[in-house]
């Protein structure tokens, strides 16, 4: 059958997965598509986003360049419902369309709420919002540092309210409340605030405060922002956090160290009243003189009372001063004896301290000193010189041959010698082995057991002693019958003759023994 020609322009299946890339693209350059995220693990290694949009009935496969997803103001969350703003293209490379996203945005304000609850558990499982982690805020803080827009309603407020109450230095941070980098400029100024280097000229704030007026949960959304929150709660100074009115709430309160309905309430928080302090420490100040005061008269009272029970000085005096004048006049005789007894010893001592006395003993000590000092030098010289004689024999012998002769010959006589010993070990165990085996045997055959085998019995006292004659046992004392399966207890009946046996009484056997019967109580 022939073939059927068709006049159809023939393409390949790259023009052809252009063609429709380009047409996608011409048709969908815009476009706002409402789903729900699915598939996302965070960004790939290469920095891009790649995950679905899905609703109940279809599936979009969805991508943000790694340069885009770092501007956008909402990072995809797995389950969250958005509203993705991009473009619709095709990927030839397996046949399928996917939109590329430029923007993304919860959808409505229930979203935003879901949220923002699961970021506040997360951080809240990690022991940000604990209460541990707070600190106490200072009662005077010399410097502030106040964390909001520069020229917004809320930083004159607090300048005002600081000024009135107590004025105390203020530095401002400013930064931006609202837009998409609101979050991270305000974590950048805690950050910043709390490593002030010392060279700026700038001095490190002994509070902060994170401040912004009133607004919506889009408006105050900046606050909520996870990098936020942990610098706020890893913050060395003490934060206070003022965003928004009373009823609003963010994350930043609750990992601040103290949440304040207002930025005026901070500003009230931050610094107390200099006009009550002053009255407070007046107060304090009147209240110490007075106590002074009367601590001196009690003091003075007590002193008075205390010295009309002393007696005068001098009859406190007259005792002392008479043993002194006594001694004072003893001292000035005994001194003059002192002197004059020591000066004639002096006198003594140096007539005999003659300069040529001194010349002679010190001659006889030199030439009694100079035959030892020649035995000295002679000893020495001897003593040095054999020790030299024998280093130098000792000397002439060590040569490694002979040790290296040794270590050769020792070594082949040890190995000898241990070849020798395990041999005789070797025989010495197997001749051991071969008259313990013997001893056993003969052991089983002198045994009493096989004498027991055939009936017969062994009879002990109560001190396990044997008993071999019937004179060594009395009548009623307590004795023991070893029989091949065990032990009896008995008592001694009557005791006749030496020909006859002794009868008897069977008590409590130590072990169960086999009965044929018959009655065992009697010894035979």
């Amino acid at each position: 059958m022939p073939e059927s020609k068709s006049n159809a322009l023939e393409v390949t299946v790259t023009e052809l997965s252009g063609k429709l890339k380009r047409t996608v693209e011409d048709t969908f350059g815009h476009v706002r598509v409402r789903g729900e995220i699915s598939g996302f693990r965070g960004p790939h290694s290469s920095g891009h986003c790649y995950f679905s949009l899905k609703d109940e009935k279809a599936r979009l496969e969805a991508v943000i360049w790694r340069g885009q997803a770092a501007k956008l103001k909402h990072m995809p969350e797995e389950g969250l419902e958005v509203i993705a703003s991009g473009k619709l293209t095709t990927y030839p490379g397996s046949s399928k369309y996917q939109i590329v996203i430029d923007n993304i945005e919860p959808a409505g304000a229930g979203a935003l709420m879901a949220l923002l609850e699961e970021r506040r558990k997360k951080l809240a499982a990690e022991g940000l919002f604990e209460d541990g982690r707070k600190q106490l805020l200072p009662y005077m803080p010399k410097v502030i540092g106040v964390i909001t827009s520069p020229t917004g309603a809320v930083i004159r407020d607090i300048l005002h309210r600081i000024a009135d109450r107590f004025p105390v230095h203020v530095v401002v941070w400013p930064v931006r409340v609202q837009g998409e980098t609101s979050g991270k400029e305000v974590a950048n100024g805690v950050h910043q605030l709390n490593n002030l280097p010392e060279s700026i000229g700038i001095p490190r704030p002994d509070l902060i405060i994170v401040a912004r007026g009133g607004g919506s949960l889009e408006d105050l959304w900046g606050f909520n922002d996870e990098a936020l929150v942990r610098s706020v709660s890893n913050s060395m100074i003490p934060v206070i956090s003022a965003v928004g009115h009373e009823t609003d709430w963010t994350l930043v309160d609750h990992a601040a160290d103290w949440r304040a309905p207002t930025p005026t309430a901070a500003a009230e928080k931050a610094v107390p009243v200099r006009a009550e302090l002053e009255a407070y420490i007046a107060d304090l100040g009147a209240r110490l003189r007075g106590a002074i005061s009367r601590l001196g008269d009690n003091r003075r009272n007590s002193v008075r009372s205390a010295a009309r029970g002393l007696p005068a000085p001098d009859m406190l005096l007259a005792l002392p001063r008479r043993r002194f004048d006594e001694a004072s006049g003893r001292l000035d005789r005994e001194l003059t004896n002192r002197v004059g007894r020591l000066r004639d010893r002096f006198n003594q001592t140096g007539a005999r301290l003659s300069v040529r006395s001194l010349e002679l003993r010190i001659g006889r000590a030199r030439d009694a000193l100079q035959p030892f000092k020649m035995r000295h030098q002679n000893s020495l010289s001897n003593m040095l010189d054999r020790r030299k004689e024998r280093f130098t024999q000792r000397a002439q012998r060590l040569r490694l041959q002979p040790i290296a002769d040794r270590l050769v010959t020792g070594r082949s006589s040890l190995h000898r010698n241990e070849k020798a010993v395990l041999a005789q070990m070797q025989t010495l165990f197997a001749k051991a082995y071969q008259q313990l085996d013997r001893n056993g045997r003969l052991l089983n055959t002198l045994s009493y057991k096989n004498t027991l085998e055939r009936g017969f019995a062994v009879l002990r006292n109560n001190k396990g002693k044997l008993i071999k004659s019937t004179s060594t046992v009395k009548a009623g004392q307590a004795v023991s019958i070893d029989l091949l399966d065990g032990s009896i207890d008995a008592v001694v009946g009557a005791i006749d003759t030496p020909d006859k046996a002794s009868a008897v009484k069977k008590t409590s056997p130590k072990t169960s023994s086999k009965s044929d019967g018959g009655n065992q109580g009697q010894l035979f």
